[in-house]
């Protein structure tokens, strides 16, 4: 079989959409997912976001970043057209770093339960410093479970050069 069914694409409304609307702030309902037709795979899907931004909570000021989502689908996948507005919709939310990527990471787990997912941050400096968060999730009692433990062990052995920003 080639191609999707109308039942394989129920639920998702925004890809094609004319009319899609831009919400403004934090909005994690705009979500939407499709079957994974290929389950009995392993296999990463990986979206990168070289636009996000979002804003300091305690100064107001707009933080910039590339987010970076790799996941090994289970019986969801997310949208890519409602992950790009998912993500827009941090645009006037204030929350640390840290915070957006773990609320991130925590959003899809719900929306599509993963075998295994990792979100990273790479923010742009501001006052002389960035802060490139990172975190993952595998299922419990499962392999995933100890290949996040592995990747976020050995996560950042190699620390790149951080002039290309």
């Amino acid at each position: 079989m080639v191609g999707r069914t109308t039942e394989e694409t129920r639920g998702v409304s925004l890809l094609g959409n004319h009319g899609t609307k831009y919400e403004m702030d934090y909005n994690p309902s705009v979500l939407e997912t499709f079957e994974n037709k290929h389950k009995e795979n392993d296999y990463f899907v990986k979206f990168n976001c070289p636009e996000f931004t979002s804003l300091c909570p305690i100064t107001g000021q707009p933080d910039f970043a590339t987010i970076t989502i790799s996941y090994v689908p289970n019986i969801k996948m997310v949208e890519s057209k409602s992950l790009k507005l998912y993500l827009f919709s941090f645009r006037n939310h204030g929350d640390f770093h840290e915070d957006c990527i773990n609320i991130i990471m925590k959003d899809l787990i719900a929306l599509m339960n993963p075998r295994y997912i990792e979100v990273w941050g790479k923010f742009t400096p501001r006052g002389g410093i960035s802060i490139d968060p990172y975190c993952n999730y595998g299922q419990v009692n499962t392999k995933w479970e100890e290949i996040a433990f592995n990747r976020l062990a050995n996560h950042d052995l190699y620390p790149e050069k951080v002039d290309n920003r």
